[in-house]
């Protein structure tokens, strides 16, 4: 009876000691990588730049989920209410993660506590571009054809609350221009209703139209950062063509749940490192229009606070609400 019991007794021990001796190095499955918008976007294009080399350095499949839809944030609250496990990530943007509390009543989410940020992986200027057969050729030329159409101008974006959105109302705004927003499902659908014609002039990111801009297809009229693209040295800032401290942008950032463990955090740290500081891919980010990423989990966790509390006050100047 007491080998009995000392037998069941050690049976016991080494069942509960079983998960500590058998927890498996992070990563030991494929991970998956949501984005929530649909693909061509900026955030597509970097996202499926990096994951190759990214599963490299992990050592397991990255693969990419397109979730679009309500400006990113069905991706993101898919990500926000998965397990902390590392194993379902998100790469968020300054619309999924920093404009949603002032953009929607109820949130799906709360923007600062149900996410883990982890690194600012690039930045994206936007640029204003019209088709290349439109008379205007600057931010007044554009201002000029707005007061001379009946109705003002029709501009696209990814959707509404998008930084796109945010960026065309603040001008709009700024440069008393009439402008009316028609909101499409994805990137790729507002750049084929401009060169189609249905609408008149894009704000969007610089990676999605550099290359219909260097094929002559579309004028870049203005960027939205307070010093000029290195892509495009030649096109002058929207504060540069008389809206001083006008200043939008896009970045992508990898984020996790919260909880997420502090090991999983510094692996990815140290994964997207790498990958974003490789030659190769800092040349590639940066002839497609991005401002290479990089930085620490404090750091990006502190981009987000420093943004949502900033766009959160150009939500209520243009007065936009994502119903």
């Amino acid at each position: 009876m007491l080998h009995r019991r000392s037998l069941i007794g050690g049976l016991g021990a080494a069942a509960l000691a079983r998960p500590g001796m058998a927890q498996e190095a992070y990563p030991s499955r494929p991970i998956n990588m949501l984005i929530g918008f649909a693909p061509g976007g900026g955030t597509d294009i970097v996202v499926r730049m990096l994951s190759p080399h990214l599963q490299q350095e992990l050592g397991q499949p990255v693969t990419v989920e397109n979730r679009p839809g309500a400006s990113g944030t069905l991706a993101a609250s898919a990500v926000a209410r998965s397990r902390p496990d590392g194993y379902t990530l998100l790469t968020g943007t300054v619309s999924s993660q920093c404009t949603v509390a002032p953009l929607m009543r109820p949130p799906p989410y709360d923007q600062l506590r149900d996410f883990t940020p982890i690194m600012l992986v690039g930045t994206l200027p936007l640029v204003m571009v019209v088709r290349a057969d439109s008379p205007a050729q600057d931010v007044a030329g554009l201002k000029r054809l707005a007061q001379e159409k009946p109705g003002g101008l029709n501009y696209g974006t990814s959707g509404v609350g998008s930084q796109q959105h945010l960026s065309s109302e603040l001008l709009s705004r700024r440069a008393d221009m009439r402008m009316t927003h028609v909101p499409y499902r994805g990137t790729g659908q507002s750049v084929n209703a401009l060169l189609a014609g249905d609408v008149d002039v894009n704000i969007d990111t610089l990676a999605t139209y550099l290359p219909h801009i260097r094929a002559g297809r579309m004028r870049a009229l203005a960027t939205t950062l307070p010093s000029r693209a290195t892509a495009l040295p030649d096109v002058p800032t929207v504060a540069e063509q008389g809206y001083p401290g006008y200043d939008m942008s896009v970045w992508y950032m990898v984020l996790g749940p919260a909880g997420l463990p502090a090991d999983i955090v510094r692996r990815w740290e140290t994964a997207l490192s790498r990958v974003i500081g490789s030659p190769e891919i800092n040349r590639r980010l940066v002839d497609a229009g991005y401002i290479p990423g990089g930085g620490t989990a404090e750091e990006a966790a502190a981009l987000v606070r420093r943004d949502a509390e900033r766009l959160g006050r150009v939500v209520q100047e243009a007065g936009i609400r994502l119903e």
